[in-house]
């Protein structure tokens, strides 16, 4: 359909959007008045990775548009764990913990939204401060009752696990329930009435919108994103050397630059779109761009995804800490290329294979002295294995760098 309001124009355009419950119905209420809409995350650690990016991208769109973003933080079902996707139970996390890992992620939100007592500005609440008070009598009598086990065995993050014979506590079972909770409280002291979130989320979203319905007489709206993969078929956020994180003190600014650097070719323009704000025609120069210029737009995605996560300074040093150990090996000399098989090469093979280590032993000794570091984060696995799709860059110490290029 042709939207009409500036909220789902502004989201189709830039590739946002896979499925809404109701187009129509939220293309008028996005034209009709300021829509408070909502995310989750969970606080299972400090920092967010560039997996949860599109989602705090949506938020902005959704504040660009003249719409209201709250952001929930998961500080009740955190406690719990999102079984989907997942082949095992999360580990138990403290209060404290959980809080300072809240403290820590809000601290990227800041980045991307404006917050503030303001109707479109951006409040993040917790949703320990109203799951922490059901009592579970009441939980069971007041929303239990709209939930049936047969639908519930349907969900992917339940009948997945279970193909797998996977186990799944009753603990992990009751997510649903209340994430389903979140967002009916939410509509009804708040006034939400959008869930957003990725496409593996459409069923919780659904439970949500039916809660609030059977339980208020009110509609809500649901909103997902494509499941983000890159062009050679990896998840987004995760390289060989781990999680691609957003706070600076979980991975340094250079980092994170370079992994956008290290884009695929054909993953550009989709990048530019769903993470910067560039102009839609300024991105279909940039992604029309062949050959060796295609690495002009990769530096302009790096500065602007860097510049935006991390702040302007930041994407400044990174591109010229770039230019300088790129350039010159950081010492004026070239740096040594290996080409990469398809397959992919053992991280021992890949020091011995580029001159950083005489021999596997020799290897193993830089990796366990801590000297061996893949795209800035330091290998600590001599088993780890190097995908063979994606421009690298391996070091071993501080002076040594050298490019793992793919075939």
């Amino acid at each position: 359909m042709t939207y009409t309001s500036t909220l789902l124009r502004l989201l189709d355009e830039r590739g946002y959007i896979h499925q809404l419950t109701d187009a129509e119905g939220l293309d008028k209420l996005a034209n009709a008045q300021v829509v408070p809409g909502y995310i989750g995350f969970d606080a299972t650690a400090p920092s967010l990775h560039v997996g949860s990016l599109v989602q705090i991208m949506l938020l902005r769109r959704l504040q660009q548009a003249g719409h209201k973003p709250v952001v929930l933080m998961g500080g009740g079902t955190t406690r719990i764990g999102d079984p989907t996707g997942r082949d095992e139970s999360r580990k138990m996390l403290s209060d404290a913990t959980i809080d300072a890992n809240i403290a820590s992620i809000r601290t990227v939100f800041e980045r991307y939204l404006t917050f503030g007592d303001g109707p479109t500005d951006a409040v993040m609440v917790n949703n320990h401060d109203w799951l922490g008070q059901l009592g579970y009598i009441e939980l069971l009598q007041e929303v239990g009752t709209h939930f049936t086990v047969n639908r519930m065995l349907t969900f992917d993050s339940v009948k997945l696990r279970l193909d797998r014979e996977q186990p799944m506590t009753f603990l992990e079972f009751n997510y649903m329930i209340l994430q389903g909770y979140d967002f009916r409280h939410l509509e009804k002291h708040m006034g939400v009435r959008l869930q957003m979130g990725g496409s593996d989320q459409w069923g919780n979203i659904v439970n949500g919108i039916e809660l609030a319905r059977r339980m208020d007489g009110v509609e809500v709206f649901g909103v997902t994103t494509p499941l983000l993969t890159t062009a050679d078929g990896a998840k987004m956020g995760k390289t060989a050397a781990g999680a691609v994180w957003l706070n600076e003190d979980a991975l340094p600014s250079y980092d994170f630059w370079q992994y956008w650097r290290n884009a695929d070719d054909r993953d550009v323009g989709k990048f530019l779109r769903l993470f910067t704000d560039l102009p839609l025609d300024e991105i279909a120069r940039l992604e029309a761009l062949e050959g060796s210029e295609i690495n002009q737009a990769k530096v302009v995605l790096a500065n602007e995804i860097t510049r935006l996560c991390r702040g302007e300074e930041a994407a400044k040093a990174a591109e010229s800490t770039a230019a300088a150990t790129f350039a010159g090996g950081g010492l004026g000399e070239n740096l040594p290329v290996l080409t990469l098989p398809p397959e992919g090469i053992s991280v021992v093979d890949a020091l011995v294979a580029i001159g950083f280590a005489a021999s596997k032993g020799e290897a193993k000794r830089l990796i366990a002295g801590g000297g061996a570091r893949l795209d800035g984060n330091a290998v600590t696995n001599e088993a780890l294995h190097i995908a063979g799709g994606i421009e690298q860059r391996l070091s071993s110490g501080k002076k040594k760098h050298g490019i793992l290029r793919p075939v």
